[in-house]
């Protein structure tokens, strides 16, 4: 029987044949290692104390939780002793010099997901890998098409590690009790074609004419223009319905919309949507932000919101060309006045 291919061999391979990746290699290394921590501390759940507990301010006027603080920390530590030269996270306001003569330049999400910390719904950690610039705070300032590799780890009822180094998507899954990541999936390509979409449909109201019609035709099932019925999900965890894109196929959605302070979208361009994109790319789908494919986006500042539509390539195309289209109305399942007045007829 063959042995699996453990991660740090397949690392070791792509450094061999590619040198230019090597300090890129030994930095997802160490994301890997920190990984397994991250992940034995969610094993323990509460016993490992009050990780939901809301210990500061974020970025994102959530709070901070103890287990948000928690994963930063070890991937802080984790990437101070590898070829970083610096280091952006969701939980710090601006980048952090690790070393000045190093390499790279990483951006993480420490902890993807983290409102499910007490419901044991999966979470994850996101990752981008870039050349450092040469003005170290200029280095998260290129499009995504520059990153030497991406990733996430994802916290479920086994904890995995999705990764590109810009040759396919490959996922190494944790022996827990071995201690390593192994090859399981290799050479991910997502089905082009699928009766799956995640968004948040308590939203409806507030999204634009474009996602509400492309909302609405999936709805209307077998009976509507796609004559098939399609069902949602939504995990509120990127990974998680990254994870499952990547293996059955799919179509995800975080659009901007009406609300305040969504307009641009709620996901982040640098460390959140590049790194699915490249990775949802690497597989053979398409991420956009319904006019831009994700990856050609130039960034202008470290915590940039996008609007985010990722999967497979012909839902994706379908939701660009719902924007593109100048004919787009509302389906009478999303219409915002109602068909009837009280006391009335039909307005037809």
């Amino acid at each position: 029987m063959t042995e699996p291919l453990r991660l740090e061999s397949y690392l070791d391979s792509v450094a061999v044949h590619s040198p230019g990746l090597a300090p890129a290699c030994q930095t997802v290394s160490a994301l890997a290692e920190a990984g397994k921590s991250i992940s034995k501390i969610l094993a323990r759940g509460r016993l490992a104390g009050a990780l939901a507990e809301v210990v500061g301010e974020s970025l994102d006027g959530d709070g901070q939780k103890a287990l948000d603080v928690m994963t930063n920390d070890l991937l802080r530590d984790a990437l101070s002793v590898s070829p970083v030269a610096v280091f952006a996270s969701e939980e710090v306001g601006e980048p952090e010099i690790l070393d000045i003569h190093a390499k790279l330049a990483v951006a993480v999400d420490p902890l993807d997901g983290s409102s499910n910390i007490e419901t044991l719904a999966p979470m994850g950690t996101i990752f981008s890998i870039l050349h450092a610039a040469p003005v170290v705070a200029e280095s998260f300032l290129q499009t995504g098409r520059h990153q030497l590799a991406a990733g996430f780890l994802i916290y479920g009822p086994h904890t995995a590690l999705v990764l590109t180094m810009g040759d396919g998507v490959r996922i190494f899954t944790l022996d827990p009790d071995q201690g390593f990541f192994v090859l399981t999936r290799d050479n991910i390509t997502i089905p082009e074609k699928t009766r799956e979409y995640a968004i948040n449909g308590s939203n409806l109201r507030h999204w634009e004419p474009q996602i509400r019609f492309y909302v609405g035709e999936l709805m209307l099932g077998k009976t509507g223009p796609r004559g098939e019925d399609f069902n949602t999900r939504w995990l509120a965890s990127v990974v998680a319905d990254a994870y499952r894109i990547l293996v059955r196929g799919g179509v995800y959605l975080y659009p901007g919309d009406s609300r305040r302070d969504y307009k641009h979208g709620r996901l982040r361009l640098i460390y959140e949507a590049n790194p699915v994109a490249m990775i949802i790319e690497q597989a053979g789908g398409s991420a956009t932000d319904g006019h831009t494919p994700i990856l050609d986006l130039a960034p202008n500042a470290i915590h940039q919101r996008v609007p985010l539509v990722f999967g497979s390539a012909d839902e994706v195309k379908r939701v660009t060309d719902a924007y593109e289209s100048k004919v787009v109305t509302e389906l009478p399942l999303f219409r915002s006045r109602s068909l009837f007045r009280k006391g009335t007829e039909s307005l037809g």
